[in-house]
């Protein structure tokens, strides 16, 4: 996942149309971003976009937003974008446990296991290791578990999933990681805001979405205003 782009419309936002397509007059034509649920029909939505090429995948569980390149041009150039880390990418998370310190970072090497369809953390020196890192701050603890903001500094496979279980606080409803509390639907991993550069005039673009209902649902003490 690179970071928060995939292939779909500045709209579909947890189930209603958002109102980007009116924010983003003038960057329609060759940029769109929309907010993904989990029963969202991602094919539908990129069909209905008009992509010309996806720019990343959404993977598993994971809500939020996502960007799609409606030209080669702006594919490429938003592709850049991300390679250069020139985006920024922040994600909210619900893990388990009490996170200790409440803001810090993590830099770990991760490597494929493909047998298994996942990552592991591995040493440096393994060959295909690559480095990942990541930074958090504690939004508000709630009972039994708490809520993050993280910022990737890398867009690593399932890096956010891994790096969060291995230094113990797995992702509320991530099995495939570690974790052993449900959650309504999918994992409580959610892509909240993306900030990019328009691939053609260079304007500095934000987006935010807001969690879905399966988070109210989680836990109806939050707020996220």
């Amino acid at each position: 996942l690179e970071g928060l782009v995939g292939g779909h419309p500045l709209g579909p936002a947890l189930g209603d149309l958002l109102e980007g397509a009116v924010a983003l007059q003038g960057v329609e034509p060759v940029l769109c971003a929309v907010v993904v649920d989990h029963g969202a029909d991602r094919a539908a939505l990129a069909a209905r976009a008009g992509a010309h090429r996806d720019l990343g995948v959404v993977l598993g569980g994971l809500t939020g937003v996502v960007l799609i390149a409606r030209t080669s041009k702006a594919a490429r150039r938003l592709t850049e974008q991300f390679r250069t880390r020139a985006v920024e990418k922040t994600y909210w998370a619900l893990v388990e446990g009490r996170l200790e310190p409440v803001e810090g970072a993590c830099d770990d090497w991760l490597g494929p296991d493909k047998r298994h369809r996942r990552m592991h953390v591995v040493g440096p020196t393994l060959p295909g290791a690559k480095e990942a890192r990541l930074s958090y701050k504690l939004i508000s603890t709630l009972e039994g578990c708490s809520w993050l903001e993280v910022r990737l500094e890398t867009g690593r496979k399932h890096q956010i999933r891994l790096q969060l279980s291995h230094h113990g606080n797995p992702i509320v409803g991530d099995r495939k990681y570690g974790g052993r509390a449900s959650f309504p639907h999918g994992i409580a991993l959610h892509a909240r805001r993306l900030c990019v550069s328009h691939p053609t005039t260079g304007a500095a673009l934000e987006f935010e979405a807001p969690p879905p209902d399966a988070w109210r649902r989680f836990d109806t003490k939050l707020d996220f205003t």
